[in-house]
């Protein structure tokens, strides 16, 4: 339920029907803009007297929310969430890259792969120090060793960076160390993690899971806002389908549908979305195009060498005619 003021509603008389809806059993969630105030209903609302509720002089209108999520529902939340990341803003309408390598191998391999990424314009350094594999016995990461060399690129760089936290005997670790805290598709639904993600107020990626709906990935945001966090990236990387030839099914019909739905930002990493280092430039492309607010993007200067998904990342001088696109495209949409 959201209860709409009327413009011009007195301070006192929005803070005086606050406290009646708190009395009631609700917690109110208040949404303030220039020209509107809105007060969302979170809990059982239905000992609610709408009726009085309307009878109120400052009450334009109630609103029946008709999704599961409310905190993350643009009804709730009219205007844009723009994250901040280190003085980098994320959803204010400018695009934010995020590139490099998928793992984190070596102080060699992620320092010449986080300087020319720079270069090139990145805006914030990914890495993976904690690597989730389908395989038991395929490299799980440098684990610490591996967030101290993103610590010492970010020095060198001045890039934030953005890294997955696993699980949550290992999420205070990574949070000591990192910018962004990623949530990968595989935890998606791990509420246990999404709770410990909700109490941080680090800004937190979180990426669709691979067979998730729409709904069932905002609902896990949902999660982490209730518990006071309302830092969320949302990151579409494609879904599981029946479709052989790609390693995911990249669903860029996501980013205008959460647009509409939610008020927080949306990126798209097309290197899991495609499986293809050939596919990201043009599918990077369409996603800026359909309204995304950024990309994360794997990049390696020696794919062939990679410890994993070498097939996927970007050569830097691809990396570099990228950007190149990036921007023309970003600026024709501005």
């Amino acid at each position: 339920m959201v209860v709409v003021m009327k413009p011009g509603a007195p301070k006192e008389m929005i803070v005086k029907l606050e406290k009646k809806l708190e009395s009631l059993g609700c917690i109110v969630h208040k949404s303030q803009g220039q020209d509107y105030c809105l007060l969302g209903l979170v809990g059982d609302t239905r000992s609610i007297d709408q009726s009085q509720i309307e009878a109120n002089n400052y009450v334009e209108k109630i609103l029946q929310v008709e999704y599961p999520f409310k905190l993350a529902s643009r009804m709730f939340h009219p205007e844009n969430t723009v994250v901040d990341v280190c003085g980098h803003k994320i959803g204010d309408n400018s695009i934010t890259i995020m590139a490099g390598p998928c793992a984190v191998e070596s102080e060699e391999q992620l320092l010449t792969i986080a300087h020319l990424v720079q270069k090139a314009g990145a805006h914030i350094l990914r890495g993976g120090a904690f690597k989730p594999r389908t395989s038991p016995y395929s490299f799980q990461g440098m684990e610490e060793e591996g967030l101290k060399l993103l610590r010492k690129a970010k020095e060198q760089t001045g890039m934030p960076i953005v890294t997955e936290a696993m699980c949550v005997e290992t999420f205070d670790l990574v949070n000591e160390y990192t910018d962004i805290i990623q949530i990968g598709a595989r935890n998606m639904q791990n509420y246990a993690l999404l709770k410990k993600a909700g109490k941080s107020r680090t800004p937190i990626l979180l990426k669709r899971g691979m067979s998730a709906t729409i709904e069932e990935w905002l609902m896990s945001a949902e999660y982490i806002i209730a518990e006071g966090n309302t830092n969320v990236i949302l990151c579409e990387r494609g879904i599981r389908t029946f479709e052989k030839y790609t390693r995911n099914t990249l669903d860029l019909s996501a980013v205008p549908m959460i647009k509409e739905l939610s008020h927080l930002p949306i990126i798209v990493d097309p290197s899991h979305g495609t499986g293809k280092w050939s596919m990201v430039e043009p599918m990077s492309k369409a996603a800026v195009a359909a309204g995304a607010d950024g990309l994360i993007i794997e990049v390696h200067h020696q794919p062939e060498m990679a410890i994993s998904d070498g097939a996927q990342s970007l050569k830097p001088e691809n990396f570099a005619k990228l950007m190149t696109s990036i921007h023309k495209i970003s600026a024709l949409l501005s």
